[in-house]
């Protein structure tokens, strides 16, 4: 079936508009996402196994800590099933370690205050409603909680942790590292509504090192992880299998909030998988940024928000993504970029992606990725970019290019769908080896300067065909195009944002207004762009993208 040829969109064109979106639907019924050669492309795994975060009632007696009292003495007594129970408000400083027990029920370890004084499970710790809780303190430069190798069936509920002010820390908890075998992994621990954080004038490498199995961290607080000439991270995971579930947390990181990768695993072919990020707050305090008005005057190393460098089945749903600047790299918020970073894990890979129902805001550029790394790894393949808003990507407000999205190096099966963006750079910069199996369709996005392009090519048709054969560009609103003769057919090109119907686009509801010429309009017959009610109902909880397909944590 031939489809009609672009147009530029003005007032009292809707019903031309509609008819094409009308045709490209029935015709997507019979090509789904096959490219230009006749190959789909594959979309990505979710998380095979997702870690039970439920509460298992405790079978044993409870050891209370009190005041002054010994906290690892009371980890050494406790066996599965046993709750240990630390006094509120009360401080314990040293460097505690957890016990390898044998035996898989839980132990439990938490503040003394009855449930009624803590947040209800589900609802995220903020420093206030932390004050009571029992604070763990490091008073030196290694961690405050190391689990010891093959420790297991941990859980800790309403704690703070800590370090003392002014002592620059490594790991503030430290969950395996380099183990010998698989059994060396610490395992089952859970991190549920504590308060974990740094000082504000030292420097501290990472929150979590999450190098463990069967881990989860969620409804707590991680914030003033911070280094000057360094990477840190409020959760950092590069030498345990997984899987993780990170979920409804804040998290404040200067390098990189979360990453997977960044070291060479200790055991053979371990890829971090099945891990789990939704509904999580990461932010730069603006504190931390040279020139801004509130900028308190130390200059930590400032990244990314969210990096995968080794990682597998990875569903991101329904976080908050925002603050991110040109500092010691270009201020790109999201990055996906395979490495084998120390060059003895050839399997390193990034693939199975799926970042849906996200809002990206206030960053230099949007999205990064890297297809292969210059040492020997795996490809970067399958990611599913979705149901996402974009805003405020601005290389002038926040330095750095203004790009959405960065492709480098030949990522394969990328498909970036259903997405709305306001970004003051191109849509795409591509440069390296060629994308194969690339899908861009449904997106709403101003053209800008350049639109898609890549080094050494025009914008539109001349970098396609380099950089992207193949590739399906279909029922994508492209705001004030200056090369319309230059991008394929079955794209609408309005000569201006007002032109799109937003609701409101100035109060910032980016949903499409009744008349819109693009309602309904997509590939799918739903709007062009993002579900602004899905994307609310991620991010809310009400709604996921895990439909059930994963194994639930063993808990016996």
């Amino acid at each position: 079936m031939r489809r009609p040829a672009p147009r530029v969109i003005s007032g009292g064109r809707w019903l031309l508009v509609f008819s094409a979106a009308l045709l490209a639907a029935i015709a997507l019924v019979v090509t789904v996402s096959f490219g230009q050669t006749g190959r789909p492309a594959s979309g990505p795994e979710l998380p095979r196994s997702c870690v039970d975060t439920s509460l298992v009632p405790p079978a044993g007696r409870t050891i209370a800590v009190a005041a002054g009292g010994d906290f690892q003495a009371a980890l050494k007594a406790a066996q599965p099933g046993d709750v240990i129970t630390l006094e509120a408000g009360a401080k314990f400083t040293g460097n505690f370690t957890l016990p390898n027990k044998p035996g898989a029920g839980w132990i439990v370890v938490r503040t003394a205050a009855p449930d009624g004084r803590l947040p209800a499970p589900g609802t995220r710790v903020t420093p206030a409603s932390a004050g009571a809780f029992p604070k763990l303190i490091s008073p030196n430069g290694r961690p405050v909680l190391t689990a010891a190798p093959g420790a297991h069936h941990y859980r800790f509920v309403g704690l703070e942790f800590t370090v003392t002010p002014d002592v620059a820390g490594y790991d503030l908890i430290s969950l395996g590292n380099r183990p010998a075998s698989a059994a060396d992994v610490p395992h089952n621990l859970i991190f549920d509504r504590v308060y974990v954080h740094g000082t504000p004038t030292a420097n501290l490498r990472r929150g979590i090192a999450l190098n463990s199995a069967w881990t989860a961290v969620v409804d707590s607080h991680i914030s003033d992880v911070h280094e000057i000439g360094a990477d840190s991270q409020a959760i950092g995971g590069w030498d345990g299998p997984g899987p993780f579930r990170i979920v409804n947390n804040h998290l404040e990181g200067a390098g990189e909030n979360v990453m997977f990768g960044g070291a060479d695993p200790s055991l053979a072919s371990l890829v971090p998988s099945d891990i789990e990020i939704r509904r999580n707050h990461f932010v730069k305090p603006l504190a931390w940024r040279i020139g801004d008005p509130s900028y308190a005057g130390r200059a930590w190393t400032v990244k990314n928000l969210l990096e995968l460098k080794n990682a597998r089945r990875v569903l991101i749903e329904g976080n908050l993504f925002e603050h991110n600047w040109a500092h010691a790299q270009g201020g790109t918020a999201i990055v996906f970029t395979v490495r084998n970073q120390d060059g003895g894990a050839p399997w390193s890979a990034v693939e199975d992606v799926t970042f849906i129902n996200n809002v990206v805001r206030r960053t230099g550029a949007g999205i990064g990725m890297h297809g292969m790394d210059s040492k020997p790894s795996q490809p970067t393949k399958r990611v599913l970019i979705k149901n996402n808003l974009f805003e405020d990507v601005s290389g002038a407000r926040w330095g750095g290019g203004g790009r959405l999205f960065q492709l480098y190096n030949g990522v394969t099966d990328l498909v970036i769908d259903h997405n709305t963006a306001f970004q003051d750079g191109p849509i795409i910069m591509a440069e390296g080896r060629p994308h194969t199996g690339f899908v861009y369709r449904n997106n709403l996005a101003p053209h800008n300067e350049y639109g898609i392009q890549g080094t050494g090519t025009a914008p539109g048709k001349g970098t396609l065909d380099a950089y992207f054969p193949g590739a399906v560009i279909e029922m994508n609103v492209i705001v004030a195009n200056p090369y319309v003769a230059q991008y394929p057919p079955n794209n609408f090109y309005p000569a201006s944002l007002a032109a799109v119907g937003f609701a409101e686009l100035t109060g910032g509801n980016y949903r499409l207004g009744a008349t819109s010429p693009f309602l309904r309009g997509g590939t799918d017959r739903k709007d062009i762009g993002a579900d602004l009610d899905a994307l609310a109902a991620a991010m809310a909880g009400t709604a996921d993208s895990r439909r059930g397909g994963c194994r639930r944590a063993e808990n016996d």
